[in-house]
């Protein structure tokens, strides 16, 4: 594959063939998803499961983390506009056809990890946060760097998570738990949690997923494809409703009367300072104490 196809990843292969890495990469922006890296995760992972000697593929960010979620600096700069993707102009009332349909077309391409032929591991270091955490959950596998964090803190506004991988991974209760607060949780609580298959020392991230693929290549390409179809066939029918139902939510939550507030502060004040008021509450040194020992 021509890597000057990409802008926003990088596309490669190990050494023998049979490990597709597919790097997010726009690092001095935390890896923000920008217009191109949707469609672009999509393209590399058709190549991957067209290539016959690939046996899984690795997903991973540049530079100081995972993903950070959506370039704000473009989506936001489009919802002050009134322009979709973002928010609406809604002088004339809401249109949520004009909003789901390039935000569904966003979740297909990180499904599109979900429902590779070859298995998909997502190796996440720093943070994947919202959008971010959209495409990590997509993965059938995610290893984490203890010391990394996870969430979706726009589900207290302005946000739904719209692959809804949730209460696949960890079941209903938990899911809720982390949905009604918006917590971003270490790899460490992840781990204890169920969301991710394995947490280690940042120093050791890149081994850990190594022997991980090591072992995983030296099955044959036939009979991965058949387990993963039979495994994911108990939940794709309940996957495809969730995540049509959460990108409509997702597009409603950026027009509420909340989320336009959440705008209009982003406006006045900035982003940081809106994402701080809607986050900061409740959110004290002692609570994240305690509810990592509940976890």
């Amino acid at each position: 594959m021509d890597q000057a196809e990409f802008k926003s990843i990088l596309y490669n292969t190990s050494t023998d063939g049979k490990v597709a890495y597919i790097t997010l990469n726009r690092p001095k922006q935390h890896n923000a998803i920008d217009l191109h890296m949707p469609l672009e995760i999509r393209t590399a992972v058709r190549a991957a499961n067209a290539d016959s000697n690939v046996h899984c593929i690795v997903l991973k960010g540049n530079g100081r983390g995972f993903c950070g979620g959506y370039d704000l600096d473009i989506y936001a700069t489009n919802a002050q506009r009134g322009q979709t993707p973002g928010s609406q102009d809604l002088t004339h009332g809401y249109e949520p056809f004009q909003d789901y349909l390039p935000m569904k077309e966003c979740t297909n391409c990180y499904t599109e990890l979900f429902h590779s032929y070859k298995p998909t591991i997502a190796q996440v270091h720093g943070a994947a946060v919202a959008g971010g955490s959209d495409i990590a959950l997509c993965c059938d596998l995610v290893v984490m760097a203890d010391n990394a964090r996870i969430g979706y803190p726009p589900s207290r506004v302005w946000g739904c998570p719209t692959t809804a991988m949730w209460a696949y991974r960890v079941g209903a209760e938990k899911a809720k738990r982390m949905l009604f607060t918006g917590d971003l949780i270490s790899g460490e609580e992840a781990m204890a949690m169920g969301l991710v298959i394995k947490a280690v020392p940042s120093t050791e991230l890149e081994e850990t997923v190594d022997l991980l693929t090591e072992r995983i290549k030296s099955v044959p390409v036939n009979q991965l494809w058949m387990q993963k179809q039979v495994i994911n066939s108990t939940i794709e029918g309940t996957v495809l409703s969730t995540q049509r139902l959460g990108t409509i939510f997702d597009g409603i939550t950026r027009n509420s009367r909340e989320g336009i507030r959440f705008q209009q502060l982003a406006q006045n004040k900035g982003f940081k300072a809106a994402v701080s008021a809607r986050d900061e509450p409740g959110r004290s040194e002692e609570y994240r104490k305690r509810w990592k020992s509940v976890l």
